[in-house]
């Protein structure tokens, strides 16, 4: 099973470098309006989000513009975990452990306030099994969030099935 997901991420990574960061951008647009329209999604008040990577749907005008509306969470990396922290604004991100920009508020765990968490994966399948970067950071985190799971993924990310193990949560819906 761990050869298959690491193969598989191989494949993935291949994929994402048949574009350039301007396609997966514009590619990010789309996938972010339709999140947009999603009546949960217009309905939570609290969203877990992540700050993209540039091989990730692109997720940082998106944060700015949804956090003067709703409150919005952002992982920080700290171990082997990913803790929660509260979006505040840009100018209060600091460069993380995998040069991912993360916020600097207090730690959030009011678990069970979320409304809506947004997941990345570096491939999601049709039944919403999810595959990570293999490091089980939201493997650790996701059995502690209640709200509904919405993975959001480039087209090419999108599989007819993934290898899954016990500990992998599926997410309620897909887009892409």
């Amino acid at each position: 099973m761990k050869k298959q997901k690491k193969e598989l991420r191989k494949l993935i990574r291949q994929q994402k470098t048949q574009y350039c960061v301007s396609t997966l951008k514009s590619i990010s647009d789309s996938v972010l309006e339709k999140l947009e329209k999603e009546n949960l999604f217009q309905a939570s008040n609290t969203i877990l989000l992540y700050f993209s990577m540039d091989d990730e749907v692109h997720t940082h005008q998106f944060i700015e513009k949804w956090s003067k509306t709703k409150t919005i969470l952002l992982p920080v990396v700290v171990g082997d975990v990913l803790e929660l922290r509260i979006y505040s604004h840009k100018n209060d991100l600091i460069t993380g452990e995998y040069g991912i920009k993360e916020p600097t508020g207090p730690l959030f765990t009011s678990y069970d306030s979320i409304d809506l968490a947004i997941i990345p994966g570096m491939a999601f399948d049709s039944k919403g099994n999810r595959l990570g970067r293999g490091k089980g950071y939201y493997d650790k985190l996701l059995p502690l969030i209640k709200a509904p799971k919405i993975g959001i993924c480039f087209p090419f990310q999108l599989l007819n099935t993934i290898p899954v193990e016990q500990f992998d949560i599926c997410m309620d819906k897909v887009i892409t």
